[in-house]
């Protein structure tokens, strides 16, 4: 019995997602994404786990955000529990290109401080897309005890989330301002210039924080 046409490409699109071509699995993210279907879903979700390739794993997320909510939000939220670095953040990533709040009880502290820096910068950028109102104080509070983590990129997307929420940032800048570690410090510092001027470029507020951290250094021994 020959198999309906729509059967067939559904089939040719979950072969290529797994095929070992770069390209082949490109074109088969892009056809799941053209034409929805719930049995595409296990199978790019599983995808984004493993796929090496940047722009793969982009088209694989365009496809999963053309699928009903109802469907993609569940098996992904089961992606956050998983041992692998790459699942967790893709799962957060696509989570925020989602924008669905209910997934919001899911981006836990744990989640927030993972010790993967793609992982915490997926969560950072999840949070601030899904946090409830009224809730933007306490995932200010998170997010704050992770200032002066990592190189330049962590820094910044951590600044970038940060910002995102506003005024709620103000009190938890402030007082990292006073912490022990110049890193955060200064993090803190540069975070809040650029709270009060977004045009002020990262590196420029990164430098005016190493001196006034250094002032302030200056003045305690002092």
């Amino acid at each position: 019995m020959t198999m309906p046409e729509e059967d067939t490409n559904t089939m040719r699109t979950l072969r290529g997602l797994d095929d070992g071509g770069p390209s082949v699995r490109l074109r088969a993210a892009m056809a799941a994404g053209t034409a929805p279907d719930p049995r595409f879903v296990g199978e790019l979700v599983e995808r984004c786990a493993v796929e090496p390739e940047f722009h793969v794993r982009d088209m694989l997320t365009w496809a999963l955000t053309r699928h009903p909510a109802s469907v993609t939000v569940p098996a992904l939220l089961g992606e956050l529990r998983s041992e692998r670095a790459q699942a967790r953040s893709q799962a957060l990533h696509t989570l925020s290109k989602i924008g669905d709040r209910r997934a919001w009880p899911a981006i836990t502290p744990a989640l927030l401080t993972d010790a993967d820096d793609e992982v915490a910068r997926s969560a950072w950028r999840a949070a601030v897309v899904l946090v409830p109102e009224g809730e933007e104080p306490g995932l200010a509070g998170v997010l704050a005890t992770q200032l002066g983590r990592g190189g330049r990129e962590t820094r910044l997307s951590l600044s970038r989330a940060l910002i995102a929420l506003g005024e709620a940032v103000t009190p938890v800048l402030h007082a990292a301002m006073t912490d022990p570690d110049p890193r955060v410090r200064g993090h803190a510092a540069a975070t809040e210039r650029l709270l009060r001027d977004p045009d002020a470029g990262f590196e420029f507020a990164i430098e005016e924080a190493k001196r006034v951290v250094a002032l302030g250094g200056a003045g305690e021994d002092g």
